[in-house]
C-alpha cells in the first residue's frame, strides 16, 4: 500500500496478492478496489484527491468511478469548490445500500448478529441468549440457521442483498472446511459448521465462510477504533475464555496452519486451575470470565447463572465494583495482574503499537486499564514498552459479529466488479 494511502487511513485486510502487471483485467479489479477502499477509510474526496493520493492519473480514476457508480457502489456527493477559478467538483461518496455483509458470533452464552451495509451502517441486528455448552452442537446450528434466515429474508424484502456470512467461533477452527476443530468452552469437536449451515438454509443461502471470533474481533478494532497510525495490534477478548487476534503491518496474522493467536492457552500458571483444554494452569484460568466470578462471588451467586443474559450479569459485577465491594475490587485487583503477565510476554514477542481490551476487559475498563498499564510497563522489556498502548475497545461484545460483516464484504471491497453477479445489482 502507497505511504500516502496508509497516511489516509487505507486499510486492506485482502487475501490477494498484489496482481500481475501484465493482467490488466486483474489490474482493473485491484483499482476499483483500491478506490473503494480509500473511500471508506478515508471518506468522500473528489476525483482529483482521489488520483492525488492512489497514484492514478485522473482519466483512469474518472472511469473507475464511473464504473462504480454503475454498479451502485459510490454516488456523487456535495460539490467542492478549490480555490476561485473553475467549476465545483463533486466529491465521491460510498453508496452500496443495495448490498450488505452479515457476521454471526456462536458464544458460550449469547448467539449475536449483526448486518453492515457497504456504508457500514447497521441495517440488522438480534442479541440472543443462549447456553451453548449446554446444548447439542445440532441445536445450537438451528438457531443460527433460524437468525440467518430471518435476517435474510427480511433484507431481500427490503431490496438488500447479502453478499455473504461470516459465521465467528470460539476456539481451533478450519478456514477452507468451515469446521470447528476443537472450541473447548463450548464443547465442539470437529463441528461441520459452514456445511450444517448450508443444508439448513438451502440454495439461497449466501456465502458462508468461517473464522475465529478473536481474529474477527481484531479485524473490528483495526478498521473502527484504531487510530490510523496504527497498523500492528493485538486485540485480547475476555469471556469465558480468552482470545487473541494479531494485526501486523495492517493485515490480519493467521500463521502457518491458521492457529496463530490461541493466546488464551499460555501456560502462565502450571500449578493453577484447571482449565477446560485438560491442562492446568493457561492464562484464561487466571483472566478470563470464569476466574473473574469465581474470585468475585460465591458459586450460589446468581452472576453464576447462564441463563441469565451475560450482559445483565456483568451489568451487576459493575454496580458493586464502582459501589466499592471489597470482593469485587480485590478480584478485579487480581484480573489486572494476570492480564499484564500474559499481556507483557506477547509485547516483547510482537511489539505492537496497541494492545485492544475487549469483551468483559472492556466492560470494567476503567478498573482495570491503569493498573495494568503501569504493570505493563514495568515487565515489557523495552523502553516505554515498546511505544505500546494499551486502549479499550468501545465495540463492546459485537465486535467479532461486527468483524464477520466486514469481511463478508471484504470480497466487494477487493473485486468490486464482481458484485453484478452475486448481488444482481
Amino acid at each position: 500500500m502507497k505511504a500516502d494511502l496508509r497516511a489516509a487511513g487505507v486499510r486492506d485486510l485482502g487475501r490477494q496478492g498484489p496482481p500481475r502487471a501484465s493482467d490488466r483485467a486483474s489490474l482493473r479489479r485491484s483499482n476499483l478496489g483500491l478506490v473503494l477502499r480509500l473511500l471508506r477509510d478515508a471518506g468522500p474526496r473528489p476525483r482529483t484527491q482521489i488520483a492525488d493520493e492512489t497514484g492514478l492519473p485522473k482519466a483512469t480514476i474518472t472511469n473507475l468511478v464511473a464504473e462504480l457508480v454503475e454498479h451502485g457502489l459510490v454516488r456523487e456527493g456535495e460539490a467542492e469548490r478549490h480555490g476561485s477559478v473553475g467549476r465545483p467538483g463533486r466529491t465521491v461518496e460510498i453508496d452500496g445500500r443495495t448490498i450488505c455483509g452479515i457476521g454471526v458470533e456462536i458464544n458460550v452464552d449469547y448467539l449475536s448478529l449483526i448486518a453492515f451495509d457497504l456504508r457500514s451502517d447497521v441495517i440488522a441486528e438480534r442479541h440472543t441468549p443462549l447456553d451453548a455448552r449446554g446444548s447439542e452442537p445440532d441445536a445450537v446450528l438451528d438457531r443460527m440457521a433460524e437468525a440467518i434466515g430471518e435476517t435474510c429474508d427480511a433484507l431481500r424484502a427490503r431490496g438488500v442483498h447479502p453478499v455473504a456470512v461470516t459465521i465467528a467461533a470460539p476456539g481451533v477452527i478450519g478456514m477452507d472446511t468451515g469446521v470447528v476443530s476443537y472450541a473447548s468452552n463450548i464443547g465442539w469437536r470437529d463441528v461441520a459448521v459452514v456445511d450444517g449451515l448450508r443444508t439448513r438454509l438451502g440454495p439461497k443461502a449466501p456465502p458462508l465462510r468461517l473464522e475465529n471470533d478473536a481474529k474477527l474481533g481484531a479485524i473490528a478494532e483495526y478498521l473502527v477504533a484504531a487510530t490510523s497510525d496504527i497498523h500492528d495490534l493485538i486485540y485480547v477478548t475476555g469471556e469465558t475464555g480468552v482470545g487473541g487476534g494479531i494485526i501486523s503491518d495492517g493485515r490480519l496474522l493467521r500463521g502457518s496452519a491458521g492457529f496463530a493467536g490461541e493466546i488464551g492457552h499460555m501456560p502462565l500458571d502450571p500449578g493453577g486451575q484447571p482449565c477446560a483444554c485438560g491442562r492446568h494452569g493457561c492464562w484464561e484460568t487466571m483472566v478470563g470470565l470464569a476466574a473473574l466470578l469465581r474470585l468475585a462471588a460465591a458459586p450460589d451467586d446468581p452472576v453464576h447463572d447462564p441463563t441469565v443474559d451475560l450482559e445483565h450479569r456483568l451489568a451487576e459485577l459493575r454496580r458493586r465494583a464502582d459501589a466499592g465491594d471489597p470482593a469485587t475490587r480485590a478480584a478485579l485487583d487480581r484480573i489486572a495482574d494476570g492480564l499484564a503477565l500474559g499481556l507483557a510476554l506477547l509485547a516483547d514477542v510482537l511489539n505492537p503499537r496497541a494492545i485492544v481490551l475487549g469483551g468483559y476487559f472492556a466492560h470494567f475498563g476503567d478498573h482495570l486499564v491503569d493498573r495494568v498499564r503501569g504493570e505493563l510497563s514495568a515487565r515489557v522489556m523495552a523502553h516505554e514498552a515498546g511505544r505500546c498502548e494499551v486502549m479499550l475497545s468501545t465495540l463492546g461484545f459485537s465486535a467479532a459479529a461486527r468483524g464477520g460483516a466486514y469481511m463478508a464484504l471484504d470480497s466487494v471491497y477487493q473485486d468490486p466488479s464482481g458484485v453484478s453477479a452475486v448481488s444482481g445489482v
